[in-house]
């Protein structure tokens, strides 16, 4: 992503030329103050979704590597069970079942 290229402080640096037809320079100045503060909002909300979204993929790590565990214990718990159905079977059924 590009880096922004206006500043809160290049904004307000800004020095438009006057001419004889040219715009007001006090309503100028009141709407580069608005665009100002918008702008150090953004800024701020930015940063603050930025630090959530890092908290979140942390959060969900460390989730997912809890998770990880128990699923290897359940698929463990799952080939006993199978195990045990195949013994079951073999003991039932005989070895050398032929249908």
């Amino acid at each position: 992503m590009n880096k922004p290229h206006l500043t809160n402080q290049g904004i307000l640096d800004k020095e438009f030329k006057t001419s004889m037809r040219g715009y007001n320079q006090d309503e100028v100045d009141e709407f580069l103050d608005v665009v100002i503060q918008d702008y150090d909002y953004f800024e701020k909300e930015i940063k603050r979704l930025k630090e959530e979204m890092e908290r979140l993929k942390q959060a969900s790590s460390s989730t997912n590597q809890h998770e990880s565990a128990p699923s290897q214990s359940r698929s463990q718990v799952n080939a006993d069970v199978l195990q045990r159905l195949s013994n079951l079977e073999k003991a039932v059924f005989g070895r050398g079942r032929t249908e």
